[in-house]
């Protein structure tokens, strides 16, 4: 096999990305791994970006896609119907809670949050109250990186430069409860942070609020954040006290990866629209959907139709890996594994806590783990941003054939976090490797920043 020329060898590339960092280059990938052209062995610790959630390389899925290539690779929505769209909103309806049975299909995660505002906002035009527009979200989150969508991002290194541009929406803070100090419980606290959205409603004007997007368990912005159990069904109250509605992001937590279908379904708290990308499709296709339920879609129907779309919308190639994953989620068992295995997962996490007390947290629900940094674990003390040590640990653990993820979690300029999130395919004899590989790193780590380190 020819082997790819070092990084550093190779002619400069006409693509460009987020930075000028060169990588090697992919040559195959099978299950949790992956290789490269140069022969060196990676394991897919965050399934990319939270998106391979059963693993690469499945024939069964690139099976049915072959199939569907031979068929038609492409029909527009307006001049074609297609099967696989057709069976895939079917099976996609039964899995969600009951009534969000009205799917629109989109290429991904940011065209599928934007979509549920657009529908949102039209809905309530279509019902005669157009003063409703304003979409409250929190901060920090992230629900993608369309100007519609980045509008109710909570994040300002990603938003500010682009905010002359948009409307940017009103925020809550995120449920952040344990980092309070205070003499309050932790289900004290999660009603005081939903309590935060009624006090915003009420000081936005509640006619003009249209609705509340939240992630029920937090992706990148928040490194798998999850609010106290009383959040949730206190967040749908006053929703429903005021005639708003709830929008789930499960972009990143949905489609199995924390052992439930929703992430919403570990709380039985049930949206209004609910927005689904990255597992749905696996990395096999681009792939998003949007659910509502008929309450919300008939009226659009009945004003002229639902005034938005995208070109690959119902893709029947797209379709058919969807549909092709969500079979492989069942035939082999890959939701109740992504909670077995997240126990694990979590488990094993919170040891390297106790070895390493600089890490302050850990959470999340099945594979969608995140664990934060911290210089002084007493006082919540955030390491100093200029030693980037986020970005040290994924080098090191990359050094070391892992891929993991991490980003700032204070909006996008502050805090250092983790995530650890395989595909739902992962063994526990695979997740020991990963935490094994993870602590070298951290070790390493601690060194060079002169971080805690237990005995």
């Amino acid at each position: 096999m020819l082997k790819s020329p070092a990084p550093e060898a190779r002619e400069a590339s006409h693509l460009f990305y987020l930075s000028s960092l060169r990588r090697p280059l992919i040559d195959r990938a099978e299950g949790i791994y992956m290789w490269t052209q140069d022969g060196r062995r990676f394991i897919d610790g965050s399934s990319g970006p939270m998106v391979a959630n059963i693993g690469h390389s499945n024939r069964n899925v690139l099976d049915a896609m072959k199939r569907q290539m031979d068929r038609a690779t492409f029909a527009y929505r307006l001049h074609f119907e297609n099967e696989p769209a057709e069976e895939l909103a079917r099976q996609l309806a039964a899995k969600l809670p009951e009534g969000l049975d009205r799917i629109f299909f989109v290429s991904g995660g940011s065209e599928a949050t934007e979509s549920c505002v657009k529908l949102a906002r039209q809905w309530a035009v279509a019902i005669g109250q157009p003063s409703r527009w304003k979409v409250i979200t929190r901060f920090p989150s992230y629900h993608g990186g369309t100007l519609g969508a980045l509008a109710v991002t909570g994040d300002d290194a990603l938003a500010e430069t682009f905010a002359p541009m948009m409307q940017v929406m009103p925020t809550v803070p995120a449920p952040a409860a344990w980092r309070d100090r205070d003499n309050l419980s932790m289900e004290q606290r999660g009603t005081c942070y939903a309590d935060m959205l009624e006090e915003k409603i009420l000081a936005e004007g509640p006619q003009s609020v249209l609705a509340f997007i939240m992630e029920p368990v937090g992706g990148a912005a928040t490194a798998a954040l999850v609010a106290p159990d009383s959040y949730y069904p206190r967040i749908r109250e006053i929703c429903d006290r005021y005639g708003i509605l709830l929008i789930h992001d499960e972009v990143m937590s949905g489609a199995g990866r924390t052992g439930k279908f929703l992430g919403g379904d570990h709380w039985n708290c049930k949206p209004d629209i609910v927005a689904l990308s990255k597992g749905l499709g696996s990395g096999y296709a681009p792939l998003g959907a949007l659910a509502a339920p008929m309450r919300l879609v008939q009226p659009l129907l009945a004003s002229g139709g639902f005034q938005h779309g995208h070109t690959y919308a119902g893709n029947p190639l797209a379709c058919a890996a969807g549909l092709a994953v969500l079979g492989e989620m069942d035939r082999l068992g890959l939701i109740a594994n992504a909670a077995v295995m997240g126990e694990l997962l979590m488990a094993e996490l919170k040891g390297l806590a106790k070895r390493f007390p600089f890490i302050a947290d850990v959470r999340g629900k099945g594979l969608l783990t995140g664990a934060e940094m911290v210089a002084d674990p007493d006082t919540l003390r955030p390491i100093e941003p200029a030693k980037k040590a986020t970005q040290r640990l994924l080098d090191l653990a990359y050094e070391r054939g892992l891929i993991i993820y991490g980003r700032k979690v204070k909006g996008g300029v502050d805090g250092d976090n983790f995530m650890v999130a395989p595909p739902m395919i992962i063994t526990a004899a695979q997740i020991g490797e990963i935490i094994s590989i993870i602590g070298d790193a951290l070790e390493v780590l601690a060194g060079e920043l002169d971080l805690p380190v237990e005995g």
